[in-house]
């Protein structure tokens, strides 16, 4: 496949168990980060083809991340993820901008689902 994933989440092992699930089914994780503002220098230095964001982080979160991204390419493929129950937020990521969105706890089905979508 070959499609090259930047997977941003403050949870190191959240990271890790998305990382293993798509590495797994055939894409390429071409970079991390732990927190929004990290996430979007690291989108403006590897062009990521897909960005799995995370809502809540510390410094800046994923919105305003979402944001910035999208300033940097307004084509930018990016997918949220957050615990369950905030609705509201999933609303005002749809609206900034995100393609999808993942609830935690997640199925790696569902992870894998919303990126092939996504990328198609």
């Amino acid at each position: 496949m070959g499609n090259r994933i930047l997977i941003v989440d403050d949870a190191a092992f959240m990271r890790m168990m998305i990382k293993e699930t798509l590495s797994k089914n055939g894409f390429e994780i071409c970079g991390e980060a732990e927190n929004g503002k990290i996430a979007v220098e690291k989108f403006n230095e590897l062009q990521p083809d897909l960005v799995i964001l995370d809502i809540t982080m510390p410094e800046v979160n994923g919105i305003e991340a979402l944001k910035a991204i999208r300033k940097i390419n307004a084509d930018a493929k990016v997918v949220m993820c957050s615990a369950m129950g905030q609705q509201a937020m999933v609303i005002e990521a749809i609206q900034a901008g995100a393609k999808d969105f993942i609830v935690k706890p997640f199925q790696s089905e569902r992870i894998c689902e919303a990126v092939k979508k996504v990328l198609e």
